[in-house]
């Protein structure tokens, strides 16, 4: 074949590619959005139905980014805090860890969390590192519903922050595969607990924005 005609072949070869309808270009495969953990029983759901086990591998590892609006605390200055937390895959199904990096009116700090989820008890251990300068360890138990909603129930044991005792509770509502939200309240040195604010998480994952 002359050089003429290779030449001509390859013009006619690109603008044929060009021509293309966008499908028909490879395109990597989307990440698929992540799913409810009800399965789908063919038919309307019954009071006897058996609310499946959490799957905590199935909704947490993944980078979630979070926002939450605090008041005056001895855990710092009240305002906005911002961030992101990154639950890291475990490998035994009941060791976990988590990371956050997060910006808020005192400036940037960092928190580590180690998580034990006992399935069979339904039951949740979180031990946190803040750099904040507190730690604190936190218990709770997760229920659910046939709708598809799953609730923690968290409890710090006291801690020391900025000399005072501080106790939280935080209840964890997952609303969707990939938003949660917590309520959050606090009691200092013995005193009633007080709303401590609600915070949303939403997982970086295609298609999400906003909230639910």
């Amino acid at each position: 074949m002359s050089r003429a005609s290779v030449a001509f072949a390859l013009t006619l070869l690109m603008a044929g590619l060009l021509h293309l309808p966008p499908a028909a270009v490879a395109q990597p495969p989307d990440r698929p959005l992540p799913q409810g953990q009800i399965p789908d029983l063919g038919r309307p759901t019954q009071a006897g139905d058996e609310v499946p086990t959490f799957d905590y591998d199935a909704y947490f590892p993944g980078e979630w980014t979070f926002e939450w609006r605090v008041p005056d605390s001895p855990l710092g200055t009240g305002g906005l805090i911002t961030g992101t937390e990154t639950f890291h895959p475990g490998g035994d199904g009941r060791n976990y860890r988590s990371t956050i990096e997060a910006e808020g009116p005192d400036g940037p700090f960092q928190v580590s969390a180690t998580i034990i989820y006992l399935e069979g008890q339904r039951a949740f251990v979180r031990q946190e590192a803040d750099g904040r300068g507190t730690a604190r360890l936190m218990a709770g138990r997760i229920g659910g519903d046939l709708g598809g909603f799953y609730t923690i129930h968290y409890e710090s044991a006291p801690f020391e922050a900025d000399g005072s005792q501080v106790v939280l509770r935080l209840v964890t509502r997952l609303v969707s595969p990939v938003h949660y939200r917590v309520e959050a309240r606090i009691s200092v040195d013995g005193g009633p607990f007080t709303n401590f604010g609600n915070a949303w998480w939403r997982k970086d994952a295609p298609g999400v924005s906003g909230r639910d």
